[in-house]
């Protein structure tokens, strides 16, 4: 009998601290002051971008597969479902996370260079994680600030990497750094 009992009981304590994770997230989303940093979504290709890309030409660049579009919509549409309470939404200026943003449908998109792709900048990741947590820590609200951005940005930010449409949600603390409240999956569609 245990041993039919025990695959249930590790889903279960596995699962808990990803569950109290996400409603974490979404109370947070609910209130004032917090960031969601968002990984742009599906972008299939090679790490980065191609040789010789240009920010002004997003043909030049990794861009959202036909997944990626559905799941930026998808996460919009969460996001609306749960009542979030936006006040803000930036985006690196890489096309992938314009378009991200954008098809989320939440309202309008502002550029932040701060949140430029910092894998390919990775001699400017310093400043660029400063420059970020500048952004992060001056955010009181009203609502939520969203930002979408790159995986290698919220590593430098929060040391977690997360997936392609994931959210990561943090608070910033008085000495500068980021306490993450919890993360949220793309939904199952």
């Amino acid at each position: 009998m245990f041993r039919r009992i025990l695959p249930a009981l590790l889903a279960l304590l596995f699962a808990a601290p990803a569950l109290a994770s996400e409603e974490a997230a979404w109370t947070a989303l609910r209130g004032d002051g917090h960031v969601a940093l968002m990984r742009h979504a599906d972008a299939p290709g090679v790490v980065g971008d191609p040789p010789e890309f240009r920010l002004d030409d997003c043909s030049t660049q990794r861009n959202l597969s036909a997944r990626g579009r559905a799941d930026a919509a998808a996460v919009g549409a969460r996001l609306k479902t749960q009542g979030l309470k936006l006040g803000r939404i930036l985006s690196s200026p890489w096309c992938r996370c314009v378009d991200t943003a954008k098809l989320m449908d939440l309202g309008a998109v502002a550029i932040e260079p701060a949140f430029s792709n910092a894998f390919v900048l990775r001699d400017q990741r310093d400043s660029l994680t400063k420059r970020a947590r500048d952004v992060i820590a001056a955010w009181k609200g009203p609502g939520t600030l969203l930002v979408v951005t790159h995986g290698a940005n919220i590593l430098a930010l929060t040391g977690h990497h997360p997936a392609s449409g994931e959210i990561v949600v943090v608070t910033a603390q008085s000495d500068g750094t980021l306490r993450t409240i919890g993360r949220l999956p793309v939904p199952a569609r």
